[in-house]
């Protein structure tokens, strides 16, 4: 299989969904809309886990694991939440197949369920249900449950990694005595989704809330991290959500405060997916493949022989196995390509697609000098580092890398955020420009809708840094106090 890509700017779409298949990050399945993540994509999402889930504990959650399936019934106590995910569930109404005179295997309609059940496209209404059995008492909170699994959204239009019918996530569920506790929590993890992207994943983000008609169903607030991908299509890394008592009041989840009196509990839940991957590959990639940042890269660095017959790759062997020892000691994910049935260039081609940060060459020569061949693969330079100093130069080149992707990112979104005061200007921007927009909106879901209608760009968030402004809304102008970001979106 060729591994030459599209170009981005020939057409990004087909350039992504190429690099994500030939980088050996996923393949669709055989169910429509469904992916299968293979080992190398996998190893990305165990790095997110590993270190959200770090950061998690780190702040007093834990985890748990609920059901799949959702009775039907669950999902009438809350109104909004339902309307949210209504048209995006999956149902259960049977249990069991059975084979047809012809052969053919059919549903059993003798084994009809009593209540249908829900794939679960998110788990509020089945948590909630168990906190009404864990909390009595004032005593009983904070409650800070985390889960990691799987939730079906049956999505009509999907693409890999961005928008899948199943996919992966993280969703946390918290319940707390006071309205602050809980405004608390939401902020808090919106803070550390957007730490999370900015230092560990090299995108930066813009944090902000989201207006009515863009919350999660069933929220009073929904913050939000906001990223730009290189074509100029915003894209929603996480969000956190204040719930209030919506949840508690349908379940009836009660506990006696400390002056002995009886409230409804208040509640949060935040979350982020499999959608971070694309994200990742869309922020930082090139022409020739995935460019990932070293705290994601599954394998850091990788060592490739030049040879031409076995005495030297022998001797090249004890070098390398020398350096992947040193390199492990210090945390460093390494690998010492042997393979004999490749060439070199055919290596170094691949490690460059799957965005391999740093690739060193050992040949004969370079023996006789006591030197390494190293490759960045953010800038595609190269080097030549004596033997003795790579391991430290490769020590301190990774945390190079890391801060010149997210340099570059910001740079690149900070130069794609436009201000306009007309909806002409706001519709010359979106399709030469693109980006983020801001611009003037005076708060009405009306207007909110006909920007959409007219131009496929949404509200990605009111920025919680955007200061007070007067002006006036860019297509009705009515008055405004201050400036929303627009753009189209995945």
């Amino acid at each position: 299989m060729s591994k030459k890509l599209t170009k981005r700017s020939e057409d990004y779409s087909k350039w992504y969904n190429e690099l994500v298949v030939k980088a050996d990050l996923a393949e669709n399945s055989g169910v429509r809309g469904m992916m299968v993540i293979k080992p190398y994509g996998y190893a990305i999402w165990e790095k997110v886990q590993a270190e959200l889930d770090k950061k998690f504990k780190e702040t007093g959650h834990q985890n748990a694991y609920f059901p799949l399936l959702i009775p039907k019934s669950y999902f009438s106590k809350e109104a909004n939440h339902v309307e949210g995910f209504a048209k995006e569930c999956a149902v259960v109404t049977h249990y069991r197949l059975k084979n047809d005179e012809d052969g053919s295997i059919i549903v059993d309609e003798n084994a009809k369920l009593e209540e249908e059940l829900i794939i679960r496209p998110t788990s509020e209404t089945i948590i909630w249900d168990s906190y009404r059995k864990w909390i009595q008492s004032y005593r009983d909170l904070p409650l800070l449950i985390n889960q990691w699994a799987n939730v079906m959204r049956w999505e009509m239009r999907t693409r890999l990694f961005l928008r899948t019918a199943e996919f992966l996530w993280q969703e946390g569920h918290t319940a707390h005595a006071t309205k602050a506790e809980a405004l608390a929590e939401a902020q808090q993890m919106h803070n550390i989704y957007a730490d999370f992207l900015e230092n560990f994943m090299a995108i930066p983000v813009i944090k902000g809330e989201k207006t009515e008609n863009e919350r999660f169903g069933g929220a009073l607030n929904t913050y939000t991290v906001e990223a730009l991908m290189q074509d100029g299509k915003a894209l929603q890394a996480g969000t956190s959500h204040f719930l209030g008592q919506n949840f508690a009041k349908a379940f009836d989840v009660k506990f006696t405060t400390n002056e002995g009196k009886q409230d409804y509990v208040w509640a949060t839940s935040w979350g982020v997916t499999t959608r971070l991957i694309g994200a990742l590959v869309m922020t930082h990639s090139d022409d020739f493949g995935l460019v990932l940042p070293p705290n994601l890269a599954p394998i850091q660095v990788v060592i490739v022989p030049i040879y031409r017959n076995e005495e030297q790759l022998n001797a090249i062997t004890k070098v390398a196995n020398e350096m992947v020892a040193e390199f492990r000691k210090r945390n460093i994910s390494i690998k010492f390509d042997n393979r004999t049935t490749h060439k070199p260039g055919f290596k170094f081609a691949e490690y460059e697609l799957k965005g391999v940060p740093l690739r060193i060459a050992i040949g004969p020569k370079d023996l006789e000098k006591r030197t390494v061949e190293l490759a960045r693969r953010d800038t595609l330079t190269k080097e030549f580092v004596n033997q003795d100093e790579i391991v430290t130069k490769v020590e301190d080149l990774l945390e190079v890398i890391q801060k010149s992707l997210l340099d570059k990112a910001t740079k690149f979104r900070d130069e794609h955020i436009t201000k306009v005061d007309t909806f002409e200007e706001f519709k010359e921007v979106l399709e030469t420009k693109g980006g983020f927009i801001s611009a003037h909106w005076d708060g009405r879901v009306e207007t909110e809708k006909e920007i959409k209608n007219l131009t496929k760009a949404t509200i990605r968030c009111i920025p919680l840094d955007a200061p007070e402004e007067d002006g006036k809304c860019v297509l009705t102008g009515k008055k405004s106090t201050r400036r929303v970001l627009f753009a189209k979106a995945y």
